[in-house]
C-alpha cells in the first residue's frame, strides 16, 4: 500500500488527471498514518506520503539512513542521487521552508563556458543579453525542466507556475565570468560573484501571472556581501503581455530563448506567462561587495516578522498574504528608505499549556506572573521561532492559535491580563542522569572465564567506557538549556543569563577527545554492556541575545536576529543516556549498545568519538578454535 501511495504520487504529478482520481488519492493519503523512516536536519522523514507527512523535498540520497535508503523513490532520471522524502509541514521553520536541491553533479563535467553578447540597456540598470553555451551546456541547462523536482511555491498567493530551488556552484562561477565580462563597468564596480542558489520557474499558459513585487536583497554582513541586481535567464522563448514588466523602467513583451536579463533591484516587477508555450527561466542574483551599509532597525523588524507569518501560514493560510505584503516593504525600504508602515498589523496569539502569549515574530509579550519568569519567556520564544520538537510534535502544533488585526500594541497588556497562567515547563536537575560508576574490580576478566558470577558493573574495561560515554552525552545535555523529557518541558534557568535588560541564552562547549583501549575474550564485547538508559531531546541555540522589558504586567521579549552579523541557528537533537547493564552475558546477536544509539551527527571534532569495535555481522572473523 505504502509503495503504492508513493509511485502514484508521481505519476499524479506528471500531468493532468481527473480531479476524482485526485481526489481518491488525497483521501487514502489522508487515512494513511506512518512513522518517521529517518531524520535529516532536524526533520523526520518518509519514503511515502501521509496525513502527516505531505510535503515532498528532494534531498542527496546518501544523507538518508542506509537501512533505510532504499525505500525512497529516486523520481529524476537524469539526477539518480536524488531522494525524494516527504516531511510533516507543520515542522518546518524559518530555516526549513525552503528546499534547496543539490545540482552541484549535475553541472560536473559539463562545459559551461559562457558568454553574455550583444546587449542591450533598455533602461538606467536594466540590461539583457544573449547567452552563448557550448552544445552540451545549453542541453544541460534545458535540462533542468525535466527533472521532475518542481513543488508549489511557499508565496502561491502571490503568484503562479511551479518552481525549485537548487544550488550549483559551477554554473554560478562560469555565469560570474561571463557576467564580469559583459557589465559596463558603472554597473559592474565592487562585483563578487553570482549567487550560486538558483530558482528554475516554470509558466504554463493561463497560469496567473508572478504578482508586482520587488526582490528582496541578498545580505551577508560577516563577509559584507549584498545583492543589487536581479538575474533572469530565460531557458524559453515566446511572448506574453508583457512577459516581463519593470515598473518605471521597460517592457519586455518578446523574449527569446536563452536572453539573459539583469536589472537594479531597486525595480519593481512582475511577470506573465507566455500566449505561445512553456515560460522556464532561472533567477539568481549579483552579489557585490559592500563597503558600507547603513542599518536600518526597523527594516530587520519587519523582515523577522514576515519570516514569522510565513511559518504560521501552515496553520493559518490567510497569514501569507501579510507575510507577502512585509516581504515587499522590506524590500522597498532597502532602496527607497522606510516609508509608512502597515496601517494595520498582524498578531499572533498563542496558548501553551496553560501559558498565553501575543507575537509577531519580532515581539513576544508575556503576563508577568509569580510562576513565569523571564528565562521561561524566552525558552517559550525560542520553542516557538524556531518551532522546535517537543517528544515527536512540532511546538506549534501543540499551541491554540488565533489571528489578531490591530491597529498597535496598546491592547496586548490587558488581554495577557485577563489570560494569566502558570508554568509550562518543569525543572531538572541534570546530573541525575549521570550516576557514578561503581568502583572496578582488577580481577574481574569476562563472561568467558567468569561465568555465572561475572558483574559488569565492577568490570574496569566496562566502566572505562561507561565514563566515556557519559562525557559524550554530559557535553551535549549539561550546556542545554531546554530538555524534552518525553513530552515534558524541562527547562535549566543556570543557561539563561538577565543581564542589563538582555537575555543571554548559554550554549555548549567543547569536548577534550577520549581514547578507546578494550582486551576480550568472549563473543560478546564490552560495548555490549553499556546500554540506553533513556533518550535525553535538547535545544542548543546559538542566537543573540534576546532583548527583555518590564512594562504594564507584561514580560515584553524581543529578537535582533535578522539587523546584526551573529549567526543563528538551533539544533535539536536526541542524546542516549547511558547505564551498565547487571546481565551477567550481553548477547551480541540481540545488542543493545549503547553506541549504536548515537547519531552520528553528533560526533565532531568538539564531541568525538573512535569507531565502534561492535561486531559486523558481514564481517565476523570470530574463530571457533579461539575457545
Amino acid at each position: 500500500m505504502s509503495i503504492e501511495l508513493r509511485d502514484r504520487f508521481f505519476v499524479l504529478s506528471a500531468g493532468d488527471v481527473p480531479a476524482e482520481e485526485t481526489d481518491r488519492y488525497r483521501a487514502e493519503v489522508d487515512a494513511t498514518d506512518a512513522e518517521p523512516a529517518a531524520t535529516v536536519d532536524g526533520l523526520d522523514i518518509s519514503w511515502h506520503p501521509s496525513a502527516r507527512f505531505k510535503a515532498v523535498r528532494f534531498i542527496d540520497a546518501e544523507r538518508i539512513d542506509e537501512r533505510v535508503r532504499d525505500l525512497f523513490a529516486r523520481p529524476s532520471a537524469d539526477a539518480p542521487y536524488l531522494a525524494a522524502v516527504f516531511v510533516d509541514p507543520h515542522e518546518l521553520s524559518f530555516r526549513t521552508f525552503e528546499n534547496i536541491v543539490p545540482l552541484d553533479r549535475l553541472f560536473e563535467d559539463v562545459p559551461l563556458e559562457a558568454e553574455l553578447v550583444g546587449r542591450t540597456e533598455h533602461a538606467e540598470g536594466v540590461f539583457s543579453f544573449s547567452l552563448r553555451l557550448p552544445a552540451e551546456g545549453r542541453a544541460r541547462l534545458a535540462q533542468l525542466d525535466e527533472l521532475k523536482l518542481y513543488v508549489p511555491p511557499l508565496n502561491a498567493v502571490s503568484r503562479g507556475g511551479e518552481r525549485f530551488i537548487f544550488h550549483s556552484a559551477p554554473l554560478a562561477e562560469a555565469l560570474s565570468a561571463a557576467v564580469a565580462e559583459a557589465l559596463p563597468p558603472v554597473a559592474a564596480e565592487g562585483f563578487s560573484h553570482v549567487n550560486p542558489v538558483f530558482r528554475c520557474n516554470r509558466f504554463e499558459p493561463g497560469d496567473a501571472n508572478f504578482h508586482r513585487h520587488r526582490d528582496t536583497p541578498y545580505y551577508d554582513a560577516a563577509r559584507r556581501h549584498i545583492s543589487r541586481y536581479t538575474v533572469l535567464l530565460y531557458l524559453t522563448g515566446g511572448t506574453g503581455s508583457p512577459a516581463l514588466d519593470l515598473v518605471g523602467g521597460t517592457a519586455l513583451g518578446e523574449i527569446g530563448e536563452f536572453t539573459c536579463v539583469i536589472f537594479d533591484q531597486r525595480y519593481e516587477h512582475e511577470g506573465a506567462p507566455y500566449r505561445d508555450g512553456r515560460k522556464v527561466f532561472l533567477r539568481t542574483e549579483l552579489i557585490f561587495t559592500a563597503d558600507e551599509v547603513t542599518e536600518a532597525p526597523e527594516i530587520g523588524e519587519l523582515f523577522s516578522k514576515a519570516c514569522y507569518l510565513t511559518g504560521e501560514s501552515v496553520f493559518a493560510p490567510e497569514l501569507a498574504r501579510h507575510a507577502d505584503a512585509y516581504y515587499n516593504q522590506v524590500a522597498a525600504a532597502h532602496w527607497n528608505g522606510w516609508g509608512d508602515g502597515p496601517a494595520r498589523e498582524t498578531f499572533v496569539h498563542k496558548e501553551f499549556r496553560g501559558v498565553h502569549f501575543v507575537a509577531n515574530g519580532y515581539d513576544f509579550w508575556f503576563a508577568k506572573t509569580d510562576a513565569l519568569s523571564p528565562a521561561e519567556c524566552a525558552a517559550l520564544t525560542l520553542l516557538d521561532y524556531f518551532n522546535c520538537k517537543i517528544g515527536d510534535t512540532a511546538f506549534r502544533a501543540l499551541c491554540r492559535t488565533e489571528v489578531i488585526e490591530s491597529d498597535g500594541t496598546g491592547w496586548i497588556p490587558e488581554f495577557l491580563r485577563a489570560r494569566r497562567g502558570g508554568s509550562a515547563m518543569t525543572r531538572v536537575d541534570k546530573s541525575a542522569f549521570f550516576p557514578e560508576p561503581e568502583r572496578p574490580d582488577g580481577r574481574t576478566c569476562c563472561p568467558f572465564h567468569y561465568s555465572g558470577r561475572y558483574d559488569p558493573t565492577r568490570h574496569d574495561e566496562i566502566v572505562d567506557l561507561y565514563t566515556e560515554a557519559q562525557s559524550f552525552a554530559k557535553a551535549h545535555i549539561l550546556p542545554a538549556p531546554i530538555l524534552m523529557l518525553g513530552e515534558d518541558v524541562a527547562l535549566d534557568p543556570d543557561r539563561f543569563v538577565i543581564q542589563d535588560n538582555l537575555i543571554h541564552v548559554l550554549g555548549k562547549g567543547a569536548l577534550k577527545p577520549v581514547n578507546f583501549a578494550a582486551c576480550w575474550n568472549d563473543e560478546s564485547i564490552p560495548e555490549d554492556y553499556v546500554v540506553v538508559a533513556a533518550k535525553v531531546g535538547v535545544a542548543q541555540f546559538l542566537v543573540p541575545p534576546i532583548m527583555y522589558a518590564e512594562s504594564d504586567g507584561c514580560y515584553h521579549l524581543t529578537f535582533d536576529f535578522f539587523r546584526n552579523s551573529w549567526m543563528v541557528d538551533h539544533q535539536r537533537a536526541t542524546i542516549p543516556i547511558p547505564r551498565i547493564t547487571e546481565d551477567d552475558w550481553a548477547d551480541p546477536d540481540e545488542s543493545r549498545a549503547w553506541r549504536r544509539s548515537v547519531d552520528d551527527s553528533l560526533i565532531d571534532d568538539e564531541h568525538p568519538l573512535p569507531p565502534s569495535d561492535l561486531w559486523d555481522d558481514e564481517e565476523d572473523d570470530w574463530d571457533e578454535e579461539d575457545d
